[in-house]
């Protein structure tokens, strides 16, 4: 008896928490000022993702400025709640792809879209990356989802 004491209310508290403040729902918060702060830098054109749905999160934003360059970083939740990450930089290539895929990153294939063509890679395990490159910034679309979410979302970057 004493045990149901204090079980009940635990019970009642996780409903709420679920129920109540959407305890389960990812964590979203707004892009636009580190979008923003990333255009009005002007060191690369930004790009951003369009058409995507409402089952997709922004979970993380930031714009940093480093003495080799500027990144920019968002992470989102895909609607099947696997993380995924954009990264934008004017970093070079060489010094930005083995630090954001480590240095044993296989190509693994390609992917055309409106931007251009993207080089997917085998990264760390579990995940894969598509990666394009030109001669004033790389982005880089990396996470767990599968390859098909991955070039939806590269697809939709504009």
């Amino acid at each position: 008896m004493s045990l149901l004491v204090l079980l009940v209310p635990i019970a009642l508290l996780l409903v709420f928490y679920r129920t109540v403040l959407n305890g389960d729902a990812p964590i979203t918060v707004d892009p636009a000022p580190a979008l923003q702060e990333a255009q009005k830098a002007n060191i690369f054109p930004v790009l951003e993702p369009t058409g995507l749905g409402d089952d997709w999160h922004v979970s993380a934003a930031n714009f940093r400025r480093q003495t080799d360059g500027a990144t920019l970083r968002i992470g989102y939740v895909d609607p099947d709640k696997d993380a995924l990450q954009l990264v934008e930089s004017n970093v070079a290539s060489a010094t930005l792809l083995p630090t954001e895929l480590t240095k044993q990153a296989k190509p693994a294939g390609e992917f055309r879209s409106d931007a251009g063509v993207w080089r997917l890679y085998d990264t760390r395990p579990g995940e894969k990356a598509l990666v394009l490159a030109d001669q004033t910034r790389t982005v880089i679309v990396i996470g767990k989802s599968d390859v098909d979410t991955l070039e939806q979302f590269a697809g939709s970057l504009r």
